[in-house]
């Protein structure tokens, strides 16, 4: 079960061109702009990584705007997990479960998620927030890191578990985020 206090959220590579030619793009970055309302409302810390930004260009807007006042970790390896400073600043968030949404599944999220999991992390893959070039390498990304221990939830799935109950202050704010 997600925890807020043991939770942070992982937005990885939502970058440039690559983000526009991911299946239904424009839905993704909708999606994507909910989970980080969500996580923020949650008070979850939210790690934003890009992978070579000078090659792939900067975060795509609307999400920049959502990851406002945020720091922003670049790297060149594909996995979050093979960055030093990166994984650094991931452990000293003092969180065990990490979320993993962005772009590509089959390659940045799925290396990430096994690097994590190899370090220790419970880490939970945000389906309906991470996307491919095709969803048969969506779908194997998502093959592969379940194979690997990671666990599937959903943007809907993971709000409400982390908000728990209806009486929650927050509870009202995060569910006109997702109706």
């Amino acid at each position: 079960m997600l925890k807020r206090e043991q939770c942070a959220l992982v937005v990885i590579d939502v970058q440039g061109k690559l983000a526009s030619l991911m299946v239904d793009a424009e839905g993704l970055i909708q999606r994507l702009a909910v989970l980080i309302r969500g996580a923020r409302l949650l008070d979850l810390p939210v790690v934003w990584v890009e992978q070579n930004p000078k090659g792939l260009g900067p975060t795509h807007p609307t999400l920049q705007a959502e990851l406002e006042g945020l720091p922003c970790y670049h790297k060149m390896a594909f996995g979050c997990g093979a960055e030093p400073e990166l994984l650094a600043a991931i452990n000293q968030l003092g969180r065990n479960q990490l979320l993993l949404c962005g772009i590509e599944t089959h390659v940045c999220v799925y290396q990430s998620a096994r690097q994590l999991l190899e370090q220790g992390f419970q880490v939970e893959v945000v389906i309906d927030a991470v996307a491919s070039r095709t969803e048969a390498n969506r779908q194997l990304g998502l093959d592969k890191m379940q194979q690997l221990g990671a666990s599937l939830t959903g943007i809907e799935m993971a709000l409400f578990e982390l908000t728990e109950r209806c009486d929650d202050p927050v509870f009202k704010s995060v569910l006109a985020l997702v109706k």
